[in-house]
This record gives C-alpha cells, structure tokens and sequence, in this order.
C-alpha cells in the first residue's frame, strides 16, 4: 500500500515537505495509546535479540538518528518493530538549519542527498518531551554543537565542547544511550572540528567531569585509512563509559547533489568501515553500529557479519515505507535459522556467513 498509494503522493511534495508531513503524522499518532497499541507488532522472534552496554535490544536493527530529529513522534515510531530508535541530531540550542532546499530524492540510485545543518527544537524541549515515558524499545539521544550558521565566526574549542557537554547533561536521563554525532557543522579551514583527536579527548574529559551516566557511542565518517582509526581508539582510551562507535555518512563530494548522500550509495564506505573498526576495537569493551544503505534483510546481516552489534535503517523507509521494518526483522530470523545459529550475536563477525 505504501509503495501504490502513501509514496506517489509523497514524492509529488518537496522532499523536506514530505519529511515534515511525515513526521507531524506521527507526532499526531503518538498521542493515542490506543492507536499506538493498534500498529504495534508482533514480539521479534528471540534469536534476534541482543544485549548491548547492558540494555536489551529486541532486535539489532534500529532507526538511524535524522528522521526524528526532536523526539517529537517515538511512542509511534517505538512500536513498529524497530530494536531501537535514535533521535536527534540534538544540540544544545536550538537551530534552524543550512537554507533550503537542503534534502533532495535521488529515485535511480533510490537514495537521498542530506544538507540539513542539524536543525531541530533544542536540547530543552527534546529533554521535555521525552520526559513523558519510558519507550518499549531503547532510545539513544544523537547530540550535536549548535549549527549557529555560516556567517558567524568560528567558535573557540571550549564553547564547541561545551555545548555538546550542556546537551548531554540536559538530555541524557532521558535516554538510554547516548551518541555523540562528531561531524560538527563547525569546522577549520575545511577539516572536521574532531579531525583533532585531542579535541575528543577533551571532551570525553568533560563528559566524564559532568557525570556521564549512560552508555557511550562515538559517530564517525568513514575513514579515509586505518590509521585515523588507531588515533581515534587512543583518544577514547581511558574513558569508560564509551561503549562503542557509530557509523556515520561519508562526507558529499558530488558534484551534482548538494550534501551527504544515504542509502545504496552510502553501503560501500559503511562496510569497509565497520569491518575496520570491528577489527581494531577491544571486543570486550566496545562494540560496533553500522548503517548505510540497508534496505533488506541480506544487507543487515551483512553489516552485521562484518562486525556490527546493531544496525539502523533510515533511507529504506522512504522507499519502502515502515513495512520494510518487518520485513528485515523477519529476513534476519530466517538467516539466523538458515545458518543454524542460536543467536543473532553469533553472526557478529563471522565473515564466512558474508555473501556477495
């Protein structure tokens, strides 16, 4: 239905517009237990169920933070079989964003061209709204520095990690996780703010001063070379509550488009980069999050062989709409059970189980 009737109409519409639309339906469905309880799916079948930094996970596969960028529809978006939801990016005041347009469809490679500039409510208002309750599935809160934007000046180091520190406070008991989204809209002389490791480390100094409550994940851009990943691994040294990395999109560099693009096009960097990672990482302390392009069940568990704990989907539901959430989940049980493994966490890794 999503794809004859709900997607022809939604892509007549500017592509922000039906992002909006989208969102505010389900900020309006959320707001009704019962029709919250009505869309609800079926339990996942156990053998996907995943334990991570010591939250329970009912499947690997989550949202990607970007959909719902304040919080402003997770009971609806909670109970549609997603393992996880992410929200966010978050900063700690509000933003409106780079201009528009600044979100464009790219239907051939069935991708997206994303130019947002992190906008969304604040750090006070998300922290509001999820104040209401606790979810069924956990929810990570993405956090972010304020994109104030491009004409004014450059901030000084501490006022960039002194606003991730002020989100994080203000956001992170109503959370489960959170992530810190390290492709800051503040940048030098055409270098990402964090490409200075030490930069990193000083915030993690500060979070761990602040009281750092909850599991910790890093989000990162593919890495040009493998070494950007061993600097990365000794920033985070000596910061326990970090309890893993994220995959992020790689940065645009088309020509054609405007800003980073998601979905297949993304799929290549992603996997090269969670396998590099799962490769380097202490496996007893950190694990892996990968996203970028999965759209079907062989693209989760692939991720997920190549050393993904979790997986997140975002792209996919513009095309396929929110069905493609348990048409993954169902996939990946019926991969669980082709390969005779007891659990979704024995596929982690295990590049034999990796197919073209």
């Amino acid at each position: 239905m999503y794809r004859r009737l709900v997607r022809p109409v939604l892509f007549r519409m500017d592509p922000e517009r039906a992002h909006d639309l989208a969102v505010r339906a389900g900020e309006l469905a959320s707001r009704s237990r019962l029709l919250c309880r009505a869309v609800a799916t079926l339990d996942a079948d156990p053998r996907l169920a995943v334990e991570v930094a010591g939250l329970r996970f009912p499947t690997p596969l989550g949202l990607a933070a970007g959909l719902d960028k304040s919080a402003r529809a997770v009971p609806l978006l909670s109970v549609l079989g997603f393992g996880h939801v992410e929200i966010g990016s978050v900063s700690a005041d509000p933003s409106a964003g780079n201009p528009r347009p600044r979100l464009f469809r790219l239907p051939d490679e069935r991708a997206i061209a994303v130019a947002y500039g992190v906008p969304n409510d604040g750090a006070e208002r998300v922290a509001a709204r999820l104040a209401g309750g606790r979810p069924p599935v956990p929810v990570g809160i993405n956090v972010v520095s304020t994109n104030r934007g491009a004409a004014t000046a450059v901030e000084p180091d501490a006022a960039v990690i002194g606003d991730y520190v002020a989100s994080v406070v203000a956001l992170q008991d109503h959370g489960d996780y959170v992530c810190l989204n390290l492709s800051c809209p503040n940048t030098r002389d055409g270098r990402g703010f964090f490409a200075d490791r030490r930069r990193l480390r000083a915030l993690l100094d500060e979070l761990g001063a602040a009281g750092m409550r909850r599991p910790l994940f890093v989000k990162v851009a593919p890495f040009a070379d493998t070494g950007e990943i061993d600097s990365l691994l000794e920033a985070v040294e000596g910061a326990p509550f970090v309890a893993g990395f994220s995959v992020n999109l790689p940065p645009g560099t088309r020509p054609d488009v405007s800003g980073a693009i998601s979905g297949p096009p993304a799929r290549a960097a992603a996997e090269r980069t969670v396998a590099d990672l799962y490769a380097r990482i202490d496996r007893d302390r950190h694990v892996v999050i990968g996203s970028g392009g999965i759209a079907t069940a062989a693209d989760a568990y692939r991720m997920i062989g190549l050393g993904a704990s979790l997986v997140q989907v975002y792209t996919a539901l513009v095309y396929e709409g929110p069905g493609v959430v348990r048409r993954i989940t169902e996939g990946l049980a019926a991969l669980v059970a082709r390969d005779g493994l007891a659990s979704i966490r024995d596929a982690v890794g295990v590049r034999d189980l990796v197919r073209a």
